[in-house]
């Protein structure tokens, strides 16, 4: 393990990372899919039906870690889910079900055609905007890593720990975790830092990462990390 510049976060089930502390060198923060289409009041999310209210609040803290970790040189990944123009990869039963929940993917909304990248609503809110340099992955499904370079960037910047924040928890959060774990790679998911549509589906998720002692890494609020980072 290369040397260490902050001690281990107050984690659960156990203290992260697992073999020691980490530093800015093999840590990324990893955020998910901040975009106005589904923390925005008028985007995809709350015009298919969804309380967004939980996720916007979600915002502030990420921010905050956000700065913090920006400060310390920490390396930045950030992600956006959304299609081509064409929407040539939107697949017939995605675009089927988004149109059952009255906001068809790739269809007119307030913010411009809905999840469509370049569209106005397919953007990162400004609060969490990147800064230089910070790479985006544009990606077409849920997982992170599907379609996208994000391992590679990961592998190529010697990255091991990852620390996860973004919506939503149940979805493409714990998808990208999951895939994450299984790829090796010790994960963190701050638990204020990301929420979904339905809080109950928010608190399963952090059970189910913490189950077998940390199956798919450990969870821990923003000012645990803060203050490790302090």
């Amino acid at each position: 393990m290369t040397a260490t510049a902050f001690p281990q976060v107050a984690s659960q089930p156990y203290a992260w990372p697992f073999d020691g502390g980490f530093s800015p060198a093999e840590t990324a923060l990893i955020l998910i899919d901040m975009q106005i289409d589904f923390v925005g009041a008028e985007g995809w999310c709350a015009q298919s039906g969804g309380d967004v209210s939980r996720m916007a609040a979600a915002v502030a803290p990420t921010r905050a870690v956000l700065e913090k970790m920006r400060e310390k040189g920490f390396t930045i990944i950030h992600t956006r889910e959304g299609h081509r123009e064409d929407l040539a990869d939107l697949n017939p039963n995605k675009r089927w079900r988004s149109a059952r929940l009255g906001a068809e993917i790739g269809a007119s909304g307030p913010h411009g055609r809905m999840l469509t990248r370049g569209a106005p609503g397919w953007d990162i809110v400004p609060e969490l905007y990147p800064a230089a340099g910070e790479p985006i992955i544009d990606k077409p499904g849920k997982g992170a890593f599907w379609a996208t370079d994000l391992e590679h960037i990961l592998r190529v910047r010697g990255i091991r720990n990852l620390i996860f924040t973004g919506v939503t928890t149940d979805c493409c959060v714990h998808t990208t975790m999951r895939d994450a774990n299984d790829r090796g790679f010790e994960c963190m998911l701050l638990e204020d830092c990301c929420n979904a549509t339905l809080q109950k589906n928010h608190e399963t998720i952090l059970r189910i990462t913490k189950m077998g002692h940390g199956i798919f890494g450990t969870v821990a609020r923003s000012d645990d990390l803060l203050a490790a980072l302090a």
